[in-house]
């Protein structure tokens, strides 16, 4: 990997970052005009939201089609050793703010205001806060020459590798982390010491890059953790309503995170605002509301999102030293008005009856001052097992439409995955449903007829799709290998013989172009054999078939 991001300068920069924006750095990063305007937008928090001192958020926006990524195909290489949920998603930029808010009467505003913002590809909300934490104060205080001295030291970060522990230098700080990797056990992490430092640096080990303090974000909502899972696992339209970005966008990302390890397929705007261009794609009353999730704090989205139909309203979120008073379930008719209380606003019926078994166990450590990070370790484990009894037969279902191994011939193209049947599955749940790893009762069966019919389920049966067929072009190959193709090519005329090896070209191609699951002594060997049917051919063919690539 080292070898690969030495190529240019700026490329092990890319690699984390797209830019940094006060100005635009570095200054070859290229922004086309729209996401710069989406970018002034949303880095600055609506005028209503008082944000007096420093604020943190985030915010996610389309990326303008039609753009060439460096360092792409190394990046994708990294990609595929992520988990499915931290992905990233080439159509989406994150953007991380810190913004800074004080009163100072010498500007003719009377207050100092300025965001600083790193803009990238990567969903590592936790890594770039903290990041932004030890660089944004000491940037107030300095110069864009500070800012430079900051994008330097990220041009000599190593790529982001899943799985080995990275060390990362930022103004004399050493930032010690790990990626995830889809190998690892979901619901673990594996710790990162904190090693002493031989030198004068500092070093602080990140216990996540990606996750968010799940429990201080549905504090207020606690009560209906689990039909907000429902929710969100359906891909319902979704608005959270908050008094500042900070709390809106950090909402959203809990709710999306909820139903990991599953990814959640639909777009999610973790905060969102009336400038923003899908404004009024996603506003319009022409239509039903999109599958989506928007982090909003202009109350004038009370008003223009009133026909969606599931709204969170929350008010401040307090670190909780108490029990946090719990918002009610009400009629969507009743938020009419700018100041409408805090609550869940929706006439949605879960299908599984409430597990009051996690929500005394919460409301215990809320009386006990069990610390946040430990109730969110509950929450998170929690969340886990619910997504994971609900994706266990469906897992089980889809790898029995996976054909027999006998069926594999290497002189037959590999065989099809066979159809997904929504009533084969279902007759499936009465022996290997959910309920042999949840005690949940309730309607299963209607909470699966309903997410068959959702993008998280597309997304996540397209990706089993590829997976799986993948694995047939793997094993259909080795069927190739294990074949004296030699032999059988001396049996057959020199035109099956050229069509032969270009077919097996094109193989060895395609294991390489599609990341094919295959070791590498299986592609070795087939080259070999190649190698041999080509030498056993007549001098001309031989010199045409060497010099030709496909």
């Amino acid at each position: 990997p080292d070898k690969c991001l030495s190529l240019l300068p700026w490329d092990r920069f890319s690699a984390w970052l797209h830019c940094v924006c006060v100005v635009i750095y570095p200054p070859h990063s290229k922004l086309t005009d729209k996401e710069k305007t989406n970018i002034c937008y949303l880095s600055f928090p609506d005028s209503n939201s008082g944000c007096i001192g420093d604020t943190q958020f985030c915010f996610r926006f389309r990326r303008s089609p039609g753009r060439k990524v460096s360092l792409c195909c190394f990046l994708d290489q990294l990609d595929r050793d992520l988990p499915v949920y931290l992905k990233k998603d080439s159509a989406y930029y994150y953007g991380y703010v810190y913004f800074r808010q004080v009163r100072d009467k010498s500007l003719k505003r009377g207050y100092f205001q300025k965001s600083l913002v790193l803009i990238s590809k990567l969903p590592y909300v936790h890594l770039f806060r903290t990041m932004l934490k030890q660089i944004a104060p000491e940037y107030f205080e300095k110069s864009e020459a500070f800012l430079e001295a900051v994008c330097s030291d990220v041009d000599r970060w190593p790529p982001p590798v899943p799985g080995k522990v990275l060390q990362l230098p930022i103004m004399g700080v050493i930032m010690k982390l790990r990626i995830p990797t889809y190998r690892d056990k979901p619901g673990t992490t594996p710790i990162v010491q904190n090693m002493h430092q031989a030198d004068a640096q500092i070093s602080m080990a990140l216990p996540t890059v990606h996750e968010v303090d799940l429990f201080r974000c549905f504090c207020p909502v606690f009560f209906h953790i689990q039909m907000l899972w429902e929710l969100v696992l359906l891909g319902e339209p979704l608005v959270v309503m908050a008094p500042s970005p900070s709390e809106s966008s950090e909402t959203v990302l809990a709710l999306v995170s909820c139903i990991s390890p599953l990814k959640y397929c639909s777009d999610f705007r973790p905060y969102f605002t009336i400038h923003d261009s899908e404004f009024k794609e996603y506003t319009t009353r022409t239509q039903a509301p999109p599958s989506v999730i928007l982090g909003v704090t202009n109350p004038f989205f009370a008003k223009t999102l009133q026909h969606w139909p599931h709204i969170i309203r929350i008010g401040d979120i307090k670190l909780p030293g108490e029990v946090p008073k719990q918002v009610k379930v009400k009629k969507l008719k009743n938020l009419k008005t700018l100041d409408s209380k805090p609550g869940v606003y929706t006439s949605y019926k879960p299908y599984l009856n409430k597990d009051e078994e996690i929500v005394k166990q919460l409301f215990l450590g809320v009386q006990q001052k069990r610390p946040t990070e430990a109730q969110s370790v509950i929450l998170r484990r929690y969340f886990l097992e619910l997504t994971e009894s609900f994706i266990i037969p469906l897992e089980r279902y889809v790898a029995s439409l996976m054909p027999l191994q006998k069926c594999i011939s290497p002189w037959k193209s590999p065989p099809q995955l066979r159809q997904f049947s929504q009533d084969d599955f279902m007759k499936t749940l009465e022996k290997a449903g959910p309920q042999l790893t949840s005690g949940l009762k309730g309607d299963w069966i209607g909470l699966y007829r309903h997410f068959l019919k959702s993008p998280n389920f597309d997304g996540w049966f397209r990706s089993r799709q590829k997976e799986m067929t993948q694995k047939l072009e793997a094993l259909h190959l080795e069927a190739l290998c294990n074949e004296n193709l030699v032999f059988w090519s001396q049996k057959h005329t020199e035109v099956e013989t050229v069509d032969l090896v270009l077919k097996l070209k094109n193989k060895l191609l395609q294991a390489d172009r599609e990341h094919l699951p295959v070791k590498s002594d299986t592609l070795k060997k087939l080259q070999t054999h190649i190698n041999d049917i080509i030498l056993a051919l007549p001098d001309d063919l031989q010199d045409i078939l060497l010099k030709t690539g496909t």
